[in-house]
């Protein structure tokens, strides 16, 4: 396979990733994209890569900051902004964690919080049925929180971050 080949299939590839991880498709490209190359990019230079509008290039790279996975470079010279992508692995899975936990952990657990308080009668089998379904989902998502922060903190422990680094090689 060639590099061109192979670069348009890792942009593909990571497109349909970047749907798993709360990202539209084309977003996740323009990450791929960055990551992937050897040299800061410009708008001009996403949009041609990518064949797509600036309006849309301008709004995901916005947003792709805005999860910290790009950074805007300036160019001495230059009138026009460049990106240029976080390329440490590590990095970014910690900052994909952290930004997913913002955004659907966190509001999830104060929601289900919320339920577990109803006001109902305590005979009410469709009452404890509720709670204990909303309690156990509660639950769940507490220690899906739990193994989030521990892997977010991963680095600091010598022992575990040595050994997720062993994965990552």
């Amino acid at each position: 396979m060639k590099l061109q080949e192979a670069k348009q299939q890792f942009l593909q590839v990571w497109g349909t990733l970047g749907s798993s991880w709360g990202i539209n498709r084309t977003m996740a490209q323009i990450h791929a994209l960055l990551m992937v190359s050897h040299t800061v990019l410009s708008t001009e230079d996403i949009m041609e890569q990518l064949q797509i509008s600036r309006g849309n290039v301008n709004m995901n790279l916005r947003e792709l900051m805005n999860w910290n996975l790009i950074y805007k470079v300036m160019q001495a010279g230059e009138r026009r902004e460049f990106f240029r992508a976080e390329k440490d692995v590590w990095e970014i899975t910690k900052r994909i964690a952290t930004e997913r936990k913002r955004r659907e952990l966190a509001p999830l657990q104060a929601q289900l919080q919320i339920f577990e308080t109803i006001e109902a009668p305590k005979k009410s089998e469709e009452a404890q049925e509720f709670v204990r379904m909303v309690t156990e989902l509660h639950n769940m998502i507490n220690k899906v929180d739990d193994a989030t922060n521990l892997l977010l903190k991963a680095e600091q422990n010598k022992l575990f971050g040595g050994i997720l680094k062993m994965f990552t090689r």
